[in-house]
C-alpha cells in the first residue's frame, strides 16, 4: 500500500520523487522503489522521519509497538502523521509516538491502480492546511471519505478495507463454477470479471439513485434462471455469511488495536 501511495503521488505531480523517502529494513527493497520510482531509500525509520513533513506508517499491526518506539520523540514538532495500519487508533499512535499531529485512515488494494476508497480522520491537532494535503495524498489513491468519528475506522476497515478480498473469493467462486459447467477458464476468468465490472458501473452511473434490491429485481425473471439461483442462495444463508464474515474482520480490528496477536475468534487454520 506504501508503494501505492508513492505511485500515485508521482503519477499526479503531488510529489517529486526526491522528496520522497521509502524507508524499510531490506536494501534491496528500497533499491527497487529507487529504480521504479526515483524516491530515496534509507534503512533507519527515524533518520527518514528526522527530515520529514509528512510520516506514513504503513506496516503490520503486530510490528507497529516496535516501529513507535523507534520514532518516539523523532518526529518533528509541526510534522503530521498518516497512519494506514489496521486497527491502530489516533490515542495509541500518538501515545507511542509522543506526538499529537495524527490521520488515521483505511484504504483498499484497488488504491494500487488509482481506484481504492480510503475512509479516514484526524486528531484535533491537525491543521486545516494538513487536512487539505491528506485529501490530495489519499485522493492519489482514489476516492477519500473524511469522517468525524473514530469508531468508522474499524468498521471501514471490515467493510471496504477487507472488501476486496470478499469480491475475489466471490469471483474466484463463479469462475469455478463456469469451468464446471464446461467453459475454458481463460472465458470464465472473462465473462465474470465484465460481469462484475458491468454490475457495479450499471449501479454506479445512474443518474437516478436506486436501490440495490430494485436492481436485482429487475434482472429477477418470475420462474426464471436468476429467480432459481437467488433461491438457493439465500437458502444457503449467503447474506448472514456475508454478514458474519464482515462482523468478524470487524471485531479483529478492534482485537488488533488492542494489541491482540492471536487468531481471531472461530478462526480456523
Amino acid at each position: 500500500m506504501a508503494e501505492a501511495m508513492i505511485f500515485g503521488l508521482v503519477r499526479q505531480g503531488l510529489a517529486a520523487p526526491g522528496a520522497m523517502i521509502a524507508a524499510g529494513p531490506r536494501q534491496e527493497r528500497l533499491d527497487q522503489l529507487n529504480s521504479l520510482y526515483g524516491v530515496l531509500g534509507d534503512l533507519d525509520n527515524a533518520s527518514a522521519a528526522r527530515q520529514a513533513d509528512v510520516v506514513v506508517l504503513s506496516v503490520k499491526p503486530q510490528r507497529l509497538e516496535r516501529v513507535l518506539a523507534g520514532l518516539n520523540g523523532v518526529v518533528p514538532e509541526k510534522a503530521m502523521v498518516l497512519s494506514i495500519v489496521a486497527g491502530a487508533s489516533i490515542e495509541k499512535i500518538s501515545s507511542g509516538l509522543g506526538h499529537s499531529i495524527i490521520v488515521r485512515s483505511m484504504p483498499n488494494t484497488p488504491a494500487q491502480i488509482g481506484e481504492g476508497i480510503t475512509v479516514w480522520t484526524a486528531s484535533a491537532g491537525v491543521s486545516a492546511e494538513q487536512l487539505e494535503m491528506t485529501r490530495q495524498i489519499l485522493g492519489a489513491l482514489g476516492q477519500e471519505i473524511f469522517v468525524e468519528e473514530e469508531s468508522y475506522l474499524d468498521m471501514a476497515t471490515a467493510l471496504s478495507g477487507t472488501g476486496p478480498a470478499y469480491v475475489f473469493l466471490f469471483m474466484e467462486a463463479m469462475v469455478d463454477a463456469g469451468v464446471h459447467l464446461g467453459f475454458p477458464r481463460r472465458i470464465a476468468e472473462q465473462l465474470v470479471a465484465q460481469t462484475v465490472r458491468g454490475a457495479v458501473d450499471y449501479y454506479t452511473r445512474r443518474d437516478d439513485p436506486v436501490h440495490l434490491a430494485r436492481l436485482r429485481n429487475e434482472v429477477t425473471s418470475p420462474g426464471g434462471t436468476s429467480a432459481a439461483a437467488l433461491y438457493y442462495l439465500e437458502k444457503a444463508g449467503f447474506r448472514t455469511a456475508i454478514s458474519r464474515a464482515i462482523w468478524a474482520a470487524y471485531e479483529r480490528s478492534q482485537e488488533l488495536g488492542k494489541g491482540g496477536q492471536g487468531r481471531a475468534p472461530d478462526q480456523r487454520a
